[in-house]
């Protein structure tokens, strides 16, 4: 039998960091539970965001 390794993208592992440290900050910077709650979404999604205004920059 053949061992393969599994394989796993080193951008999962950058995302995840960047993961961690946004919702701490955003956590932290919350002045409310519900701002607290939103940071947590904002932390899910600021990949896109980052892409999103770096595009709107460039005018791409």
């Amino acid at each position: 039998m053949k061992e393969t390794a599994k394989k796993e993208a080193s951008s999962s592992k950058v995302y995840g960091l960047g993961f961690i440290g946004s919702a701490i900050y955003f956590i932290s910077t919350a002045t409310s539970f519900w701002t607290g709650v939103l940071g947590v979404l904002k932390a899910i999604v600021w990949p896109a965001i980052l892409v999103y205004e770096a595009l709107k920059y460039l005018k791409a």
